[in-house]
């Protein structure tokens, strides 16, 4: 698979759908590669070098932690950061004016709209956002705000379909749906969601594909079986057997002996 750029982003826009998952380990990173998806995700906090090694050919985005930099200039300090950690974009949940900064320097954005989980309060709690039409049009208005702003892109979380899809036929700029219906450039989710092990509440757009809670919790209960075993041949003096011990030739063991007891 060979990596995309921006520049193929932008080209692909109307032609063809992509896939991003929010990723959580360079193993999660590294499966997705190998599976195609051509979008991943995961935060600064995470080992960003380690992720960019396990999918080298992977689009990799990288988000800035909300409320962690309270002026554009730090916010661009981890922006560069992340780039040169292996980054090809950042995602950036902050105001306009960082965006914007970001995008003079050159560095891929993506910006944030419709639902916002972190700024919940401003909704009324995890609700969609645009089914009044007033609503829908601040909706795209701040979305035309991010592209006017140079953003590569935007995520549009919890927004019905038809206005995302109208949304989205209007922008020049990705657009990555979450909760927005098929109209837009990209649909994401997250790996916990994909693979069936969130311990929390699944959102009604999330499609879960697999069950590895369960397996999880399978191999934690045979992970306590087996140290318990292990406890066990420790007592009883099973453990360790002749194959797991070190041997010494006599000759050696005996020069040992001769020298510690003539201390």
């Amino acid at each position: 698979m060979t990596k995309l750029t921006v520049r193929d982003l932008f080209e692909l826009k109307g032609k063809r759908k992509l896939a991003q998952v929010n990723i959580r380990s360079p193993k999660e990173a590294a499966a997705c590669e190998a599976a195609g998806i051509e979008l991943i995700i995961t935060w600064e906090r995470s080992d960003i070098a380690a992720v960019r090694a396990a999918a080298p050919d992977t689009f990799l985005t990288i988000g800035l932690v909300y409320g962690e930099y309270s002026n554009v200039s730090d916010a661009l300090k981890g922006a560069y950061r992340a780039i040169r950690l292996g980054a090809d974009a950042i995602y950036c949940p902050q105001s306009l004016d960082y965006v914007e900064a970001m995008a003079k320097e050159a560095i891929p954005v993506v910006g944030h709209v419709g639902f916002v989980p972190y700024k919940k309060t401003w909704f009324g709690g995890f609700k969609a956002v645009g089914k009044k039409a007033d609503d829908a049009l601040k909706i795209y208005e701040l979305a035309k705000a991010y592209q006017d702003a140079g953003a590569i892109g935007i995520e549009m979380e919890l927004v019905p379909t038809k206005i995302a899809s109208e949304i989205s036929r209007r922008l020049n700029i990705l657009t990555i749906g979450m909760g927005a219906g098929p109209g837009c450039d990209a649909q994401y989710l997250f790996a916990t969601d994909i693979l069936g092990d969130n311990l929390n509440h699944i959102p009604r757009h999330a499609k879960v594909y697999r069950d590895h809670k369960s397996e999880y919790e399978r191999l934690h209960q045979d992970a306590i079986s087996a140290f318990k075993e292990f406890q066990g041949d420790v007592t009883s003096g099973a453990y360790p057997e002749s194959n797991h011990m070190l041997n010494v030739k006599d000759v050696e063991f005996e020069k040992f002996l001769n020298a510690i007891e003539g201390e």
